[in-house]
């Protein structure tokens, strides 16, 4: 009756820190048989959001979090729930990466994932594991039956508000190539250490705002993830969770609700970003804002005054 119940797998090579890209491979968590763990889903969201093969019901959208730290709190190092395993990363020290997570509205199901969020409070908050902004916090979606490019092309219009969130990134390096999240502008490019017009920073082959992937080293037009890169580092294990559920939000409306207005997304994700910013109302209202001016310049490419500063 209590649904699925995330266990550890024992294996030694999830609790110890691997080399650059030798971390293990991260299982799909995203499968349960139990019914009771999707209970409370409306008809529509059950055929919008899970698909059933008879013995498992599986989630179309799923999400995975890189969690990058300069340092990992003394005996934190160790197998959880929640993390395929841990590697050293080149620009920051060390990454915790999760695995492959169901991409879910408010269920038991979800809980259950903030549940493993917790557990692993020791290496996710900053007050045990810190982080500097040399740190990033990629996020990968998925959803089922799509490529990387058709979820791009989905979401695209509705990203604004995460170009606003993350804006002082935008002229990151490693992640503000390709900032209005175009096909065909360095996506094409798909092999290992390849680049076009190198040097130019908006068409680099791999440090694109939103870049489509095919597994842990395979950049590929025709892969099925999209990697956002543009997030910022991961301080807490509260920031996860609002993170997980803005980015439910705009999956979930520009997969199912394609037609929506941008007014309506918006709407639906401003307790979020409330949230976010501790019910401070002014700072919610300006991101809203931005939002709106972003939109138009990844639509466009018209750049309003108001964020011309944020993409020199």
């Amino acid at each position: 009756m209590a649904g699925i119940i995330y266990k550890l797998t024992g294996q030694r090579s999830r609790g110890v820190i691997a080399s650059y890209h030798q971390k293990p491979s991260a299982l799909h968590v995203g499968k349960t048989p139990h019914r009771v763990d999707i209970a409370g889903l409306k008809k529509a969201q059950q055929r919008d959001l899970i698909t059933f093969d008879g013995i498992e019901y599986t989630s179309r959208f799923t999400i995975g979090f890189e969690i990058e730290k300069n340092d990992l709190h003394r005996g934190a190092v160790r197998e959880y729930e929640l993390l395929c395993g841990f590697e050293r990363d080149g620009s920051c020290g060390y990454e915790a990466v999760t695995h492959i997570l169901p991409l879910l509205p408010a269920t038991s199901w979800r809980t259950k994932v903030f549940d493993m969020m917790h557990k692993a409070e020791k290496i996710i908050d900053d007050r045990f594991s810190v982080s500097d902004k040399r740190c990033g916090g990629h996020i990968t979606l998925s959803v089922q039956g799509m490529s990387g490019d058709e979820l791009r092309a989905k979401v695209r219009k509705n990203c604004g508000v995460i170009l606003a969130l993350f804006r002082k990134r935008l002229n990151n390096k490693y992640c503000g190539a390709n900032r209005r999240m175009q096909e065909g502008i360095a996506s094409v490019f798909n092999s290992y250490g390849q680049t076009y017009d190198y040097g130019r920073h908006d068409n680099h082959w791999k440090y694109q705002l939103a870049l489509v992937k095919n597994g842990s080293a395979g950049y590929d037009a025709n892969g099925k993830l999209l990697e956002f890169r543009l997030p910022s580092r991961v301080q807490s294990v509260k920031q996860l969770m609002r993170r997980y559920e803005l980015f439910y939000e705009l999956v979930n409306f520009s997969v199912n609700n394609p037609n929506g207005s941008h007014e309506a997304f918006l709407k639906r994700v401003r307790p979020i970003i409330l949230s976010m910013y501790n019910g401070d109302e002014n700072l919610t209202s300006e991101v809203l804002r931005l939002s709106k001016h972003f939109r138009e310049f990844i639509l466009s490419g018209r750049i309003h005054q108001d964020i011309a500063q944020y993409l020199q």
